[in-house]
């Protein structure tokens, strides 16, 4: 039985018999999925591998938005962007200029944009085409044109000009269509010099001052990015904090990080407009103020790419913010369609879409399977330096919510941070009283993404700090943290 983790599912918790699903193992269903990036390639892959006949359909390219104009990309940019931040910081290790002894970094080391975002087009691309190799060798097949649903089990694909090419009847459906980027009104994005996180990647010359509207995980990421490239970088944001939302002590390093870096923090105001005016731009806040760039970054989050799928025809719910209504087994309101990814609302993340996409399928041909469990989502925040987080937050122990213990080790006091020039970040560890079961954590510091994966098994596991603080870390090594505040909380909760 396969689990939400792709491992094994606890029978206790398994849907074994269900008058929703429309398969059993064994059966030649046919599958038609809509939608190819990550929520719908992994179903895809899933459902071929119990046998159903498994038709994607896909407009813009296999792998959609994640691959092509979102995640790839982005984290591809902001690896160019890691290297730069490094050498900048590597004078405190005794690095210097060969020729004059300056620091690195200082008017010596420049970006190519056009080469780097050359680079993430090539690896976007290679990416999108792996994954349809692996669709064709697992027998997918793969129509290329716009799905939409017509009925309860039926779908159209449509061509570019609006033309229906092809008809598909099936026994399960999934809708797997993504989002866009959210535009203001008075803001239209260009590609030029008013731009969404798509158009980044067109541009040829690295910008002279960049303002970011939006201080969500889009804007943090790329003000930090940017800021790492060499672009004067101004974020506006309509909020106190950046990364609303998050850890409250993470944000605050994040926000340290940024004024030491030079990224100015516009807080509690929002854009009202954006103009062109020579040859840069002008955004006007809601309070009348203009502040003059070269380019803005539109980063307002998402709206789901539901419009005329057919979900009223079809008779799919959808909630008041127009995403697909889901259960967490990724069932929508009509037997036999499910959803998966940003569509639903349930997580914005790839690693989400994946797994709903995977446990819709194995769900609906017939395997037991452990629904999605949210508290066990870990997810980062790709700036410098990275935040992750996985579980309950520090919040949810004040609000009450949750009853828990929490402490917090600075990382400056590991060896081998130390050794690195690290200054930066912390170790959060979150359990519940008596117990000392793992039940969240934060992670700040570079490559927290990594760093977070013991602290998710432990999570998932129901593992204690006993536990964790009983494993073993390399010495010196940043995981010797996560396993250094699981001893110091035993010790201050003690027997």
């Amino acid at each position: 039985m396969v689990g939400h983790n792709g491992g094994v599912s606890d029978p206790s918790t398994a849907l074994p018999s269900d008058p929703h699903r429309v398969a059993r193992a064994g059966d030649r269903s046919r599958v038609v999925i809509i939608g190819g990036g990550p929520g719908g390639y992994e179903a895809a892959l899933t459902a071929a591998r119990h046998g159903a006949q498994t038709v994607l359909i896909e407009e813009r390219g296999i792998g959609g938005a994640a691959v092509l104009t979102d995640v790839v990309p982005s984290k591809t940019l902001i690896a160019t962007a890691d290297v730069l931040d490094q050498v900048a910081g590597s004078q405190e290790l005794g690095i210097r200029n060969a020729d004059d002894g300056s620091a690195p970094g200082t008017g010596t080391l420049n970006v190519d944009l056009a080469a780097v975002n050359q680079r993430v087009q090539r690896l976007a691309t290679a990416q999108s085409d792996d994954i349809r190799k692996s669709l064709l060798a697992a027998g997918v097949e793969i129509l290329d044109g716009r799905g939409r649903l017509t009925g309860p089990s039926r779908v159209e694909v449509v061509d570019h000009a609006g033309s229906v090419t092809d008809t598909v009847d099936a026994d399960v459906t999934l809708l797997a269509v993504g989002a866009r980027p959210r535009e203001l009104e008075t803001a239209p994005c260009d590609g030029q010099r008013i731009l969404n996180w798509t158009q980044l990647y067109a541009l040829e010359s690295l910008p002279k001052h960049l303002i970011v509207v939006g201080s969500g995980v889009t804007g943090a990421e790329f003000a930090s990015a940017y800021r790492a490239l060499g672009s004067e970088v101004t974020l506006v944001s309509s909020r106190e904090k950046v990364l609303p939302g998050t850890d409250a002590d993470a944000a605050d390093v994040l926000e340290h990080a940024f004024s030491r870096r030079g990224v100015t923090v516009r807080s509690r105001t929002r854009a009202a407009t954006a103009r062109h005016e020579g040859d840069g731009v002008v955004v006007t806040l809601t309070s009348g103020e203009e502040i003059a760039g070269s380019h803005t970054l539109m980063a307002l989050g998402g709206i789901p790419s539901t419009l005329d799928l057919g979900l009223e025809e079809a008779g799919v719910r959808v909630t008041d913010s127009g995403h697909i209504d889901t259960d967490r087994v990724s069932r929508t309101s009509v037997r036999g369609i499910y959803a998966a990814g940003d569509c639903t609302g349930v997580h914005p993340l790839a690693s989400v879409a994946a797994m709903q996409g995977r446990i819709a399928m194995h769900h609906a041909l017939g395997d037991a399977v452990s629904p999605l469990i949210s508290a066990q989502v870990s997810s980062a925040v790709f700036t410098s330096p990275e935040i992750a987080v996985v579980g309950v937050s520090e919040q949810d122990v004040a609000d009450g919510t949750i009853s828990g213990e929490v402490l917090a080790l600075p990382l400056e006091t590991n060896p081998r941070a130390k050794m690195q020039g690290l200054i930066e970040g912390f170790v959060k560890l979150i359990v519940r009283p008596g117990s000392h079961t793992v039940i969240g954590a934060v992670v700040v510091s570079p490559r927290a993404s990594e760093l977070i994966l013991p602290y998710t098994l432990a999570v998932a596991h129901r593992l204690t700090a006993e536990q964790v603080a009983g494993t073993f870390t390399v010495y010196p090594s940043l995981t010797g943290s996560l396993a250094e505040v699981a001893r110091r909380l035993t010790t201050s909760l003690g027997d």
